[in-house]
């Protein structure tokens, strides 16, 4: 993908140039406020990081941090193999930033935004409005294209906005809560572009209330607290952590469901009747294999189920029994998640 500008040559001071993000004990305090803790995080190229956290966590200090808005009180950080620091204006040049409220001008259209901030960043006329047709197209925006920005929906600004943290072809991307306020549909189109622009190679950084939004995008997540990384992985890692794939057995009746029980435990299983007396779930189960053991069992016994359901754990099951493990500070949302 040829950049909008070219950057002059300087020089990389990542210990990887596929780690495009790297946080080594960063700590930042504003007076006796300790925002963020000896925070170490890495996001390797093309991949997906999502940060979550309650209000105060540490997740905006974090971001500003990583962008530039500010120094730390301690520690370092690279983006994208320039040291944040030592070098503000090379990593500006290389990232986009999307905030939680839309950040484009309402009096100007959809397209000169673009335009404009293409022209800021150094490009001619012919290219900026190249750019910004791209984008458009990109985005599904060509046919509000014309209109003022103040006009669009909250979807619409959301797309607008994030097309406009792309103008400069930024090899990292800081998305914090880019969904939130939006309808389901606006929130599904926005996280297919997304994916979108990973698959190409950009490397994101997600912060969002949404757990479901951190699993499906997120390769790796990092959960803050007070301050402080109080658990991180993958989102399979982090599952597995507080529990494992479930077999949900319905059975014709109670006496059979009563049958099942027995027979699955004479195949060292841990099944147990659950309140509606027709169904029983079965604990753990961790493989494929393990669930035709489940069948196998009820055919020996000369059972069948009506109907049988698979579970695992999901992140929101994570976060709350991080809730739990760390009284006061993280609270659930009433989006089910938690608090921005």
């Amino acid at each position: 993908m040829t950049r909008l500008f070219e950057p002059r040559a300087a020089t990389r001071t990542s210990s990887s140039p596929e780690l495009m993000i790297e946080a080594q004990d960063l700590s930042m305090s504003y007076g006796s406020v300790r925002a963020l803790d000896s925070v170490t995080v890495s996001v390797p190229r093309g991949t997906v990081l999502g940060l979550l956290g309650h209000n105060g966590a540490g997740k905006t200090t974090l971001v500003g941090i990583l962008t530039g808005a500010f120094p730390p009180t301690s520690g370092r950080a690279a983006v994208a193999g320039f040291d944040v620091g030592e070098q503000p204006r090379e990593v500006r040049r290389r990232i986009g930033l999307t905030g939680q409220y839309a950040s484009v001008d309402g009096q100007l259209s959809g397209r000169d935004n673009l335009v404009l901030i293409a022209r800021l960043l150094g490009a001619g006329r012919k290219a900026a409005r190249a750019r910004a047709d791209e984008l458009l197209e990109l985005f599904a925006l060509q046919e509000v294209a014309q209109r003022r920005a103040r006009t669009y929906s909250g979807g619409l600004r959301r797309r607008l906005d994030l097309a406009a943290s792309l103008v400069g072809r930024p090899e990292v991307l800081f998305l914090d809560e880019p969904t939130t306020g939006l309808d389901p549909a606006s929130r599904l189109t926005l996280w297919e572009i997304v994916e979108g622009l990973v698959s190409e190679g950009t490397t994101v950084l997600l912060t969002t209330q949404y757990l479901e939004e951190a699993d499906r995008l997120a390769d790796s997540v990092t959960v803050l607290s007070a301050g402080s990384v109080i658990a991180a992985g993958t989102p399979a890692e982090l599952k597995a952590k507080v529990g494992r794939r479930t077999v949900t057995l319905t059975m014709d009746g109670a006496e059979d469901a009563g049958a099942a029980v027995a027979a699955l435990r004479r195949a060292a299983m841990e099944p147990v009747v659950a309140q509606e007396p027709t169904t029983v779930v079965v604990v753990p189960i961790e493989a494929s294999k393990d669930v035709a053991a489940v069948i196998r069992a009820l055919d020996h016994a000369g059972l069948e189920a009506t109907e049988m359901s698979f579970g695992e754990p999901t992140l929101d099951d994570v976060y709350l029994t991080l809730a739990a493990q760390v009284p006061g500070h993280l609270a659930a949302s009433s989006t089910g998640g938690p608090a921005a």
